[in-house]
């Protein structure tokens, strides 16, 4: 059976923001997990400046605070070094609408390249691959498939542990529907 890899290389992504509007909100940290064609890991994460205050309603999700940013590269540097890893890959993110459009405006808002390639959102897959659970959401599928037992210790709503979760979540899903195709 061919692995999921070797459908890639592929970006897992998350970002973390000071709200939910991409156009008003900025990103205070993104994270990668990039899986080449033989199955190689390689990590990206950076906390990043986002040159405004990140409110204390936010900060209670992330637990990412201003301190924690104003000596941290701005936008235009994390986004830099994030294209340049994720060149020639497929980029994956789990609500992908959501990290993408923080992406795209942050791109556009530093006078970098937008991102041109391809695009895949976990959620869409594993509706496919495990439909009918009452919910998508990461938290409940980190419950659903006991995720903390295999990834202990790692903090929700932080962007390297939500890309570690969802990295696990798509090879699950993309697995089980590699499978499904050979039978």
């Amino acid at each position: 059976m061919k692995k999921y890899y070797e459908l890639g290389p592929f970006t897992v992504f998350d970002v973390e923001t000071t709200g939910m509007s991409a156009v008003n909100d900025r990103i205070v940290e993104i994270a990668a997990l990039r899986v080449d064609l033989n199955g190689e890991i390689s990590r990206f994460q950076t906390l990043v400046n986002p040159n405004c205050h990140i409110s204390s309603r936010v900060s209670r999700v992330h637990h990412i605070v201003d301190d924690m940013v104003k000596d941290a590269p701005h936008f235009r540097q994390a986004g830099y070094d994030f294209l340049k890893f994720a060149a020639k890959s497929t980029l994956v993110a789990h609500n992908a609408r959501f990290d993408l459009a923080f992406l795209q405006e942050s791109l556009a808002r530093n006078g970098l390249p937008l991102w041109q390639g391809r695009t895949m959102d976990s959620i869409v897959l594993l509706k496919k691959s495990h439909s009918g659970l009452p919910s998508y959401s990461l938290q409940n599928l980190r419950a659903h498939f006991r995720l903390d037992d295999i990834m202990p210790d790692m903090q929700a709503h932080r962007a390297g542990a939500d890309v570690e979760w969802t990295h696990k979540l798509f090879e699950i899903s993309l697995t089980e529907l590699l499978r499904c195709e050979d039978e």
